[in-house]
């Protein structure tokens, strides 16, 4: 039997503790034995980033608990198709499953461009996850998901992007006139609605974005990635937590294997997938908290933490933009009215 990662028990949300023990223990009972189901995901993540490194440890966990009744190969992006395609390869069973963000699909419905990343609606990817969980999320994702032959396992989320600046964001007011990289679609849309001037630019092109003053702030990535890459050299004004992008992850499986799936084995993904989501956050932050501790050891940087009041006028004013989807067509008219709900009922509108 392989070694088995182990999993924090405080991350596991309250009643998964103790179904994760039950199904460990049901499996281990019937002994290691050949595997009865053998499957490639593919990812979002190049080899050896930390999210690849920890979804690999999830697949590890899963042949454990089912007492190798299931192996699951883990993937880099691009290793069998582009990260816009293992939608379509998981539903032709090319790919039995893939753990990326549905954002990439949005042109074939935009309903996954809007479920993969509303932009403004979360302070926290505890809240997201307890949406996703309790509040109803995961149902209408799999409404979305199922007619295109694949069924959500679990959601995880990479966590709050930062937002690398020349000059200090403390409110809303100080997005106008601020040039301001941004991909095309919502996030573009919304940052206009906020007064800011969005510029499309590739990723790639941030950091030489930034030195050259073509742009004052970047939506591109989160805290820790942002200072590894160097980017507060020229932005030195990062704002932390974030308060505009978090990108969901889906964990997904072709809906025929999972249909045809046994109960236990059943019990035994979503679990190990609610252990992975919390761990993910978990793991994210402490990079995230590493690289604050080291920041602010730097005179010429100065963090923000955008006050609540503000966070909440963003949320109100990207709330436009998700009625401007919501429109769009069923599903994501059924999203827009789940979330604004959410976050209604938890006093963050």
């Amino acid at each position: 039997m392989k070694n088995v990662t182990p999993i924090k028990s405080s991350a596991l949300k309250p009643f998964a503790l103790k179904a994760l023990t039950a199904a460990v223990l049901g499996s281990m009972a019937f002994g290691a034995q050949a595997a009865e189901y053998e499957w490639t995901f593919q990812t979002s993540e190049t080899s050896g980033e930390p999210q690849f490194e920890l979804k690999k440890a999830w697949a590890e966990n899963v042949n454990t608990m089912s007492g190798g009744r299931i192996e699951i190969e883990i993937l880099p992006v691009n290793a069998v198709v582009g990260a816009t395609e293992t939608l379509q390869a998981v539903s032709a069973n090319i790919l039995q499953g893939h753990m990326t963000d549905p954002s990439y699909f949005s042109g074939q419905n935009p309903a996954f461009g809007m479920m993969g990343n509303l932009v403004g609606a979360w302070g926290d990817p505890v809240e997201f996850l307890d949406y996703m969980n309790y509040a109803g999320g995961e149902d209408i994702y799999n409404e979305l998901a199922e007619p295109y032959g694949v069924h959500l396992i679990g959601a995880a989320a990479t966590g709050l992007e930062a937002l690398p600046s020349k000059r200090p964001i403390r409110s809303v007011e100080d997005l106008e006139g601020l040039k301001l990289r941004a991909p095309q679609g919502m996030v573009y849309n919304i940052f206009e609605k906020a007064g800011a001037t969005p510029v499309n630019l590739p990723g790639s092109e941030v950091y030489t974005a930034l030195e050259k003053g073509v742009i004052d702030a970047a939506d591109y990535t989160v805290f820790a990635t942002n200072y590894d890459q160097g980017l507060y050299e020229f932005a030195p004004y990062p704002n932390y937590p974030g308060f505009h992008s978090l990108p969901m992850v889906a964990i997904s499986l072709n809906k025929d294997i999972w249909d045809g799936l046994p109960a236990d084995l059943k019990a035994i993904l979503e679990t190990s997938v609610d252990s992975m989501s919390y761990e993910m956050v978990a793991m994210l932050k402490a990079r995230d908290l590493a690289a604050v501790k080291k920041v602010n050891e730097d005179p010429n940087i100065e963090i923000i933490d955008m006050p609540a009041e503000e966070r909440a006028k963003f949320r109100n004013i990207a709330k436009e933009e998700w009625a401007v989807w919501a429109e769009k067509n069923e599903i994501t008219q059924k999203y827009y009215d789940s979330v604004v709900s959410y976050l209604q009922d938890h006093n963050l509108m």
